[in-house]
């Protein structure tokens, strides 16, 4: 910036000028001043400006300065920050600056060309911005989208008093794809020709038996968790770091206060090993020795731009069950912790072991005629899934989590009904507040702790609104979104 003719200059906001003299006063009968703050860009900042602040009005002659930092509010973890000081750290300073540059240089001279040519009060945000233009582009998407007709046939087949699903997989020789068959005459034409060759009977070709494991997923990063939190506890990402800033900073135990959860911006999966001992004696304690695996699990972080100065978001100690806080803890407080708390302790488990079926069906008077397929699988071991399983948007019906009866190659079964099904193609999904926040994440727009104010912007200032739990843009968002920075 000072390469180009800028420098930065900072006044004390009023409202602050009575932590600083409270500091100043304190400092007068300390031969040391130790800077806390939080363990991110922005807290390291604030360490640097009180510095740069008390250095200026002379209170730092013959102190000593050292910059702390700890990532779960309990005493083991404080003292060993005190006992490790180090200073202050220029690059994430410099680099919290650069960005305050460009919203002073871009965003805060573009604002007022908003406010003249649109509406009052708008803002132009280097992050908000693209965060609405992928709203608006989404929009557009479902706008222009023509659907396109398809046929599905789904057969009922009676084994016993069993009975299960199945659905045309190959059709005289050719595989069936999503659009083989795009109107009623051609569907109806298949439909007739399988029940013409069935009769009534189709016999199982063959059973195809399969293994497979399901393993876990990693702990939350602030990204993970406000997802979560959204799909299965209906929290909002301002809900949802409130409460954990809540469960951080800690409650009245037994113990004295204590911060339940780590620092919750976060863009790391890993944990310390000592977490990790203690999460693996729990699962041997509570689940069994079986549901340890040999070795624990290791996660790295998939993002290429991810910040990993500390940990995953996990408990400060699974020792503390849900249950054993219950009665201390707010309903939201609560339901937070015990996701954390169940993912972080599922992610040192075994994995899940299924044993799936997939079974080739074909007309009993014509094999050649067509093919039929149903898929199954039986839950044989529910390793983490005992503890957790993650959500996701958008759920359709996975055949392959169906149960089958036990089933032998050349049985005979009854084929009770056989159906033609018109579907239409569905418009790419407008955004939840979980897949925004995932795509945000996906392409490095924003950090991990600006995602709860980026949503409450767009919506604050209405260039959203919510259709259910999904975003629409409008009027004055769509303009705004023609606006390149």
């Amino acid at each position: 910036i000072r390469d180009s003719g800028y420098s930065m200059r900072y006044d004390t906001i009023e409202r602050n000028e009575k932590h600083v003299r409270a500091i100043k006063t304190a400092l007068k009968k300390a031969d040391t001043l130790y800077l806390a703050t939080d363990p991110d860009r922005e807290g390291e900042a604030i360490s640097w400006h009180l510095y740069e602040l008390l250095k200026e009005q002379g209170v730092l002659d013959g102190k000593d300065v050292h910059r702390v930092v700890f990532y779960e509010i309990t005493k083991q973890s404080i003292q060993e920050a005190m006992n490790s000081p180090r200073v202050l750290a220029t690059e994430l300073i410099d680099a919290l600056q650069a960005r305050r540059a460009l919203d002073y240089l871009m965003g805060f001279n573009l604002s007022p060309l908003l406010w003249k040519k649109i509406a009052p009060k708008l803002a132009a945000g280097r992050v908000q911005s693209p965060a609405l233009r992928m709203i608006v582009e989404r929009e557009k998407e479902v706008e222009a989208f023509i659907p396109r007709e398809y046929w599905s046939h789904e057969a009922e087949i009676k084994a016993g008093d069993a009975q299960f699903a199945g659905r045309l997989a190959e059709y005289n020789g050719e595989r069936v794809e999503q659009f083989s068959f795009e109107n009623e005459t051609t569907a109806h034409a298949a439909r007739d020709a399988v029940l013409s060759a069935a009769g009534g009977k189709v016999r199982i070709s063959k059973i195809d038996k399969k293994q497979r494991k399901r393993n876990p997923t990693a702990p939350f990063t602030t990204s993970t968790l406000q997802q979560e939190a959204a799909r299965k506890l209906g929290f909002n990402t301002q809900r949802t770091m409130r409460t954990a800033q809540n469960l951080y900073e800690g409650i009245e135990t037994d113990e004295g206060t204590v911060g339940l959860i780590t620092y919750m911006r976060t863009d790391s999966v890993s944990l310390a090993g000592e977490a990790v001992s203690e999460i693996r004696e729990l699962i041997e304690k509570r689940y069994g020795k079986e549901n340890v695996p040999e070795a624990a699990r290791e996660y790295k972080t998939k993002s290429k731009n991810a910040q990993e100065a500390h940990e995953g978001v996990r408990p400060t100690s699974v020792m503390r069950t849900p249950e054993s806080l219950k009665d201390r803890l707010e309903p939201d407080q609560f339901k937070l912790y015990s996701l954390i708390w169940k993912r972080t302790v599922a992610c040192q488990m075994v994995p899940a072991v299924f044993d799936t079926v997939a079974v080739d069906l074909v007309p009993a008077n014509n094999p050649d005629t067509a093919r039929l397929r149903a898929n199954g699988s039986v839950l044989v071991e529910p390793g983490f899934m005992a503890v957790y399983q993650e959500g996701s948007d958008d759920v359709k019906d996975d055949e392959d989590d169906r149960m089958l009866p036990p089933l032998e190659e050349n049985q005979e079964l009854e084929l009770a009904d056989f159906t033609a099904n018109q579907h239409f193609t569905d418009p790419p999904p407008r955004y939840t507040e979980a897949s925004l926040v995932k795509t945000l994440e996906e392409y490095g727009i924003g950090r991990p702790s600006t995602y709860a104010s980026i949503i409450s912007t767009l919506k604050n200032r209405e260039y959203v609104e919510m259709d259910g739990k999904r975003f629409l843009p409008t009027d004055v968002g769509r303009i705004l979104s023609l606006i390149h920075i």
